[in-house]
């Protein structure tokens, strides 16, 4: 279920932006999550989407270096 909002995106985007679109729309997903999940825990919900984020796009920042590493192409 997680991973539906960056499918959806990939699909429909077009095959020249596949990859800006795909992040963007995980981020905002992310950042979204991160406030839904603060306001559910009585947390600043600031603080939850920054942290969400932050983790949420290192992260990918991480996989995109390793799968460069080891040759993969978007």
């Amino acid at each position: 279920m997680g991973a539906i909002v960056p499918i959806i995106a990939a699909m429909l985007s077009p095959r020249a932006n596949v990859g800006m679109i795909t992040t963007v729309a995980t981020l905002i997903t992310l950042t979204a999550l991160g406030c839904t999940a603060a306001y559910a825990g009585g947390a600043s919900i600031l603080k939850g989407a920054i942290r969400v984020t932050f983790w949420g796009a290192l992260a990918m920042g991480v996989t995109a270096l390793v799968g460069k590493l080891m040759g993969a192409a978007i």
